[in-house]
């Protein structure tokens, strides 16, 4: 490991979160000697962020947690717009109203993992649609235009990926890099930011960000990525077959998210608790030297340490509860989840893809022929097999060891 002064990047460091920084001695002379207001971008597409932005949010709590200032931007204006980085197409326009519904939303995670208030290094939350509203097109081109070469911009990965599929990218998504980079700009003039930080596939942009603010202001400004964050087997973190994991718990239940990080690869259960636990690092240590069956135990503190953080210790203690359980006592915990299936009764791969254990009802008929679904404990083998529940009864759903839920009339 290298040997940083500062709190802050000695702590980014030992816990897992760098992959680049643009100038590591600078910002870690800056850190170790004063505040250092830092900032991350979130666009608001939907009502709930999903853990592919939890390192994110936990870069932002290390930030404060080694004495700076966590500016957490919510994208009102870029949100109009759309990231083109790792997309094939443009994204959907969102309402006025959708877009401040999706932040007031949003935040309750942010209130959870992170001190706002007055105080020097409190943490504040703005939105770039009030300073992107107010700029005219003509005083953009002017101010800012000027400081950037098409030629440079084609040459980022977020363009040049799309022309070699040779994908549509409108004007209005080229210009995502400009105004994300005018961001930068806004908010170390107006709020004393110097560091902006993100995903790996966000350097282009914020490379952008630190040249804009030295070239219109002589401004010094960092920028620091963190690692593209995969599982052990090579998947998308956060990504399953029933969809995203969702932080808000309106989006999805606390038991889901527990088991989650219940079902956490092997291999996985040490980098996971540096990322997005606060527990010690010794403590941490010792809980990935587990070996065999005990390292259950270490998934479980994880589940429980990360749910904690993002939904409160309530929602940990209740969901830990059900697993036991489910998985020890054969029962029903009340946190499952659970699908109806009203007075006509549906279809068993119908009812898998409902309640989310499957992604298709192709796979729930894979699923299905493989002999991994329990219905009331009795294995299911005839993918037209019709679930019927009598009032007031209920029926446990299994898929495999790990997956279970409760059917209802």
């Amino acid at each position: 490991m290298t040997q940083y002064t500062s709190d802050l990047l000695r702590l980014l460091d030992e816990r897992g979160y760098i992959h680049q920084m643009t100038d590591a001695a600078g910002l870690d002379a800056l850190a170790a000697k004063q505040i250092v207001p830092g900032y991350i971008g979130f666009d608001a597409t939907a009502p709930s962020l999903h853990i592919g932005s939890l390192v994110q949010i936990m870069l932002l709590r290390r930030l404060q947690q080694s004495g700076h200032k966590p500016i957490v931007l919510m994208g009102g204006g870029t949100t109009r717009i759309g990231d083109p980085t790792g997309r094939d197409e443009s994204r959907k326009m969102l309402t006025d109203e959708t877009i401040d519904s999706n932040i007031a939303s949003i935040r309750t995670v942010f209130e959870k993992l992170l001190k706002f208030g007055d105080g020097p290094t409190d943490a504040i939350m703005v939105n770039n649609q009030d300073w992107l509203g107010q700029i005219g097109y003509i005083e953009m081109l002017q101010k800012v235009g000027t400081h950037f070469t098409v030629n440079r911009m084609l040459s980022f990965d977020s363009v040049k990926l799309r022309l070699e599929r040779e994908q549509p990218m409108t004007f209005l998504e080229f210009n995502y890099m400009i105004l994300q980079g005018y961001d930068f700009r806004h908010l170390a003039q107006e709020m004393g930011a110097r560091l902006q930080m993100g995903g790996s596939d966000q350097w282009g942009n914020i490379i952008n960000g630190v040249e804009l603010g030295r070239r219109m202001d002589g401004t010094e400004l960092f920028g620091v990525t963190t690692p593209l964050l995969t599982t052990a087997d090579g998947g998308k973190m956060g990504k399953t077959a029933a969809g995203a994991v969702w932080l808000n718990e309106a989006q999805l239940p606390a038991y889901d998210f527990w088991q989650y990080w219940r079902n956490t690869d092997d291999r996985d259960v040490g980098r996971f608790l540096r990322l997005f636990t606060d527990l010690p690092l010794n403590e941490i240590t010792k809980l990935e030297a587990l070996e065999g069956s005990a390292i259950n135990d270490a998934k479980i503190v994880l589940a429980n340490e990360v749910t904690k953080l993002v939904r409160g210790e309530d929602a940990a203690r209740s969901a830990e509860a059900t697993a036991a359980q489910t998985f020890a006592g054969g029962g029903a915990g009340e946190d499952l989840p659970s699908v109806s299936v009203g007075e006509e009764g549906k279809r068993i791969g119908v009812v898998l893809t409902e309640i989310g254990f499957t992604g298709s009802k192709g796979e729930a008929k894979r699923k299905i022929t493989e002999g991994a679904v329990k219905l009331g404990g009795e294995t299911i083998s005839d993918a037209g097999f019709l679930v019927n529940v009598a009032d007031g009864e209920e029926l446990k759903l299994s898929l495999g060891k790990k997956k279970h839920g409760i059917i209802t009339r």
